[in-house]
């Protein structure tokens, strides 16, 4: 495809959108046609239009042309004007469930980082009590998209005119399990854990009681247990029933990182080669994936990277294992992988931009 994209971002003032931002304003196909940022319908800057983008973010500024990016008043004219081509969507859920489907109509190719459109079964969708289920403009519009782990489904995001970008702790929960549920060599009677945890970041730019520094600072804590909403993503995605899994998150006191360890046992004894060997092949070529046998990940080495890091220890009877699995919740968590799914999308080097 032309390297000539032209390509915008609604929701650039929150954490994602000015990692977004910032990964296109620098991605060496898009030098000379940076985005376009529009305002979400509820962000103050967006209903006062024009406002600098490095009034917004600072970080940004450079001397290559963003200090005189605007934000502009969001209108499907302002797209058509810029000849835009592809469109990112860093919104609420309900927001891109009402914007996807008009999208598509003025034939914009879509990244959508809500989780308006990952979810085919009606029963992973309820926890979201989006308004529009069971119609069939929501179901015509679910069945075009395809699920943007370029891991699990590189060639379905290569033909997509919708993506629907992950959740940043099914990412990394999914990536370490696939591998080894698809190899059929986990117990699933017995049963799977993941825990998960995420710095405060992954809960948004907005502050509620529960991110206020006072509260998560020399803190850990556990919430939405049981009901979290990316479990429907890992069942979907990794292919196992409810009562297979428990997956808790937890809130850990730093900006930003996922650290997921994911409790397995096996149906029959396995040796160190034999598992890497099911991870070796899976991500084989997956660019973003560091997989090794020898080391555990941490989050230090993955944060404001695009990587997943991804290692195991075995037990002695090679019966149980314990698989962590690291990544960046804004970057391989969010903005990275949309910005990986577009490389694929228009048919660019999956990794060019974000290594």
């Amino acid at each position: 495809m032309t390297t000539e994209i032209q390509t915008a971002v609604v929701g650039v003032t929150g954490y994602a959108g000015a990692e977004l931002a910032r990964l296109l304003l620098h991605h060496p196909r898009l030098k000379n046609a940076p985005p376009v940022f529009a305002g979400r319908v509820d962000d103050k800057d967006a209903t006062r239009g024009g406002i600098p983008l490095v009034e917004i973010h600072p970080q940004l500024g450079d001397n290559n042309g963003s200090c005189n990016l605007r934000l502009e008043q969001f209108s499907w004219g302002l797209l058509a004007d810029h000849g835009v081509d592809v469109l990112f969507l860093a919104t609420p859920h309900e927001q891109s469930r009402q914007w996807v489907p008009e999208a598509l109509k003025h034939g914009l190719r879509v990244i959508d980082l809500s989780g308006a459109w990952r979810l085919n079964e009606a029963s992973n969708r309820a926890v979201y009590e989006f308004g529009d289920e069971g119609t069939d403009g929501a179901a015509a519009t679910q069945a075009q998209a395809v699920y943007g782990l370029p891991e699990l489904n590189r060639e379905q995001v290569a033909g997509a005119r919708l993506v629907a970008n992950p959740g940043c702790y099914a990412t990394s929960v999914i990536l370490a399990l696939k591998p080894l549920v698809a190899a059929g060599i986990v117990d699933l009677d017995h049963g799977i854990v993941a825990d998960s945890k995420s710095g405060v970041s992954g809960a948004g730019k907005a502050p509620t009681p529960k991110t206020h520094f006072m509260y998560a600072a020399d803190n850990l804590s556990a919430y939405s247990v049981f009901n979290h909403r990316h479990t429907g993503e890992l069942l979907e995605q990794i292919g196992i029933k409810a009562s297979e899994i428990v997956f808790t998150p937890h809130l850990l006191p730093i900006p930003r990182g996922i650290l997921s360890t994911v409790y397995v046992q096996f149906k029959e004894p396995q040796t160190r080669d034999s598992v890497a060997s099911k991870y070796e092949s899976f991500f084989a070529s997956s660019p973003m994936v560091r997989f090794s046998s020898k080391t555990l990940p941490q989050i230090q080495y993955v944060v404001r990277t695009n990587y997943a890091d991804i290692g195991f220890q075995l037990d002695s009877s090679g019966r149980r294992a314990v698989i962590v699995s690291c990544l960046d919740n804004l970057l391989k968590g969010a903005a990275g992988q949309a910005v990986q799914n577009m490389n694929i999308v228009l048919g660019w080097p999956e990794p060019e931009g974000l290594a």
